[in-house]
């Protein structure tokens, strides 16, 4: 159980003096089995600290070995859209959730279990980012830009990617919880993931959701076309299997709303990370069929535009 750490860990964000700093302090008590990182970065909205959390495994790469390495990236705008809203706002899911999987893996290591591969946790922390108007309802923005955010939280050690981001603010996802995405590789929208699948069937003890995407979705921000959110940005800015999870609700929530954030969704989210993690690590899980993604490329060649600003981008 992950809920001691996500409870923990949300009392931490919740304040409107949290840094990068706090929450590595918070790891750091927990274990020195990890290797932590944090960087401010200032854009033009702002300010924000990018953590990155490095738990090396028995096999890891890290260590010489050659068992995958998992990314978990907490994908969101901001964890606190102050002045404007007062608390944590359910964009804030994200972070939650990947530095909650963060404490608790490294918990695990204490107590002698420590998974096969490295596992990589980025994210980043700012209280008071601003907000933005979107359909149907408002957005956070962020005080950095898509590509510094790719930069800080997609390490090029990644050798697959779970993305957890809120996606609370559509009329697509209709279930309270979370789902998980096909897998995004290269511009290509491939098939869900059976290993995945099976994974949320046991983690969860229900039947898996799922989320739609379109092309859209999976191209970069910047180039004036609707995105359901920034769950799958990762996906732009690396050649490794990206799969989106989803923290969703019934309703339309908007991203810069307070006390939408439920405990028990997030937990389920760590958990599976986790689980995933444990799998992946011992290559027990597979994010896609890399023969028949070769066998698409042959068919219909590089997607690979999709991951660019296309024309648009030539003109800039």
């Amino acid at each position: 159980m992950s809920m001691k750490h996500v409870m923990d860990i949300y009392e931490l964000m919740d304040d409107i003096a949290v840094t990068g700093e706090t929450i590595k302090q918070y790891l750091s008590r927990i274990s020195e089995n990890g290797q932590i990182e944090v960087h401010t970065i200032e854009g033009e909205k702002g300010k924000t600290d990018f953590i990155k959390v490095t738990i090396p495994g028995k096999n890891g790469k890290s260590q010489g070995g050659n068992a995958p390495t998992l990314g978990i990236i907490g994908r969101l705008g901001g964890i606190g859209a102050r002045p404007e809203m007062t608390g944590f706002v359910s964009d804030g899911d994200g972070a939650l959730s990947s530095m909650a999987a963060a404490a608790k893996l490294l918990d695990m290591t204490n107590k002698g279990d420590q998974l096969s591969g490295d596992v990589i946790l980025t994210t980043h922390i700012c209280p008071n980012a601003p907000t933005q108007e979107h359909e149907p309802v408002p957005f956070m923005d962020s005080p950095v830009d898509i590509l510094t955010m790719n930069k800080y939280e997609v390490a090029k050690e990644m050798d697959a990617i779970l993305s957890i981001d809120t996606t609370k603010g559509n009329n697509i996802i209709n279930h309270r919880g979370f789902a998980i995405t096909p897998t995004v590789k290269e511009g290509y929208i491939l098939k869900v993931s059976d290993d995945l699948l099976y994974v949320y069937t046991q983690s969860v003890g229900k039947l898996p959701v799922t989320m739609p995407i379109t092309t859209q979705d999976i191209t970069p921000y910047g180039n004036d076309v609707y995105h359901i959110n920034s769950i799958l940005q990762p996906s732009v800015a690396t050649d490794k299997p990206v799969v989106g999870v989803a923290v969703t609700t019934e309703t339309a929530v908007a991203g810069c709303g307070t006390g939408a954030s439920r405990v028990t969704d997030i937990e389920e989210v760590v958990r599976y990370c986790i689980e995933v993690a444990k799998v992946y690590g011992q290559s027990k899980c597979h994010f896609y069929n890399e023969e028949e993604f070769n066998h698409l490329e042959n068919l219909y060649g590089k997607m690979t535009h999709l991951q660019s600003l296309g024309k648009q981008g030539e003109l800039v």
